[in-house]
């Protein structure tokens, strides 16, 4: 069982913090402290986030290892905190729907610029051929997890429907992460993953074991 009790929640592109209310109370259900990391999405590059969510992390544990929790873009930004040095050392990760490979919603939105315009400072993660790595014993061995949808739900199918399994937004082939310690399919659409009560018991699941109830 994983001791670390402290887990900061980050929302996706164009949401507030305030929409990762009801995953961090169900994780604090669960004798989790939680807090959620809110921040201007498209106005900053990642590396903003990255910095900031370094000190909100460090300062909310204490410096302590931590957990992590990212929505979309939010899991990218647990990303490149991480790899960058700037945030406290993980005791686990957990990515939901996170596009770690570029995202084709994304790039069709920025054919157009008023699409542009709408993904901000965010535009250049959506690259066709990016790859993200995870490399545990860069992280004290702290493993990281990915949740998927499989129900095409989410303003992307208004660009025109996305091959194979997806969830309206990202397919699932753009959540892989290289050395990812598990990845879960669920029957849900993008936003749905962080209102789902079945998610945050598979994440809840993961930070404690390090995978997920596949027989769930």
């Amino acid at each position: 069982m994983n001791a670390a009790r402290d887990v900061v929640l980050l929302h996706g592109l164009w949401m507030p913090g305030i929409v990762m209310s009801p995953l961090a109370s169900r994780l604090a259900g669960r004798g989790y402290r939680t807090h959620v990391f809110d921040y201007a999405s498209r106005r900053k590059p990642i590396e903003a986030h990255a910095e900031r969510l370094g000190r909100f992390a460090r300062e909310a544990a204490g410096g302590a290892p931590v957990h992590f929790v990212g929505h979309s873009l939010g899991g990218l930004v647990v990303l490149a905190a991480l790899a960058s040095g700037h945030a406290p050392a993980a005791a686990g990760v957990v990515l939901l729907g996170t596009p770690a490979r570029g995202c084709m919603a994304g790039r069709r939105l920025a054919q157009a610029a008023p699409g542009r315009w709408m993904l901000g400072e965010s535009e250049p993660l959506w690259k066709e051929g990016r790859v993200a790595h995870w490399n545990p014993q860069l992280h004290g061995g702290a493993p990281l997890g990915v949740v998927a949808g499989s129900m095409p739900i989410g303003l992307a199918r208004l660009l025109g429907r996305l091959p194979g399994v997806n969830d309206g937004v990202v397919r699932l082939e753009e959540t892989e992460v290289v050395g990812m310690a598990d990845r879960i399919v669920l029957p849900v659409g993008h936003t749905e993953l962080i209102f789902s009560a079945r998610v945050a018991a598979q994440t809840a699941r993961f930070l404690e074991a390090g995978r997920f109830a596949h027989d769930a």
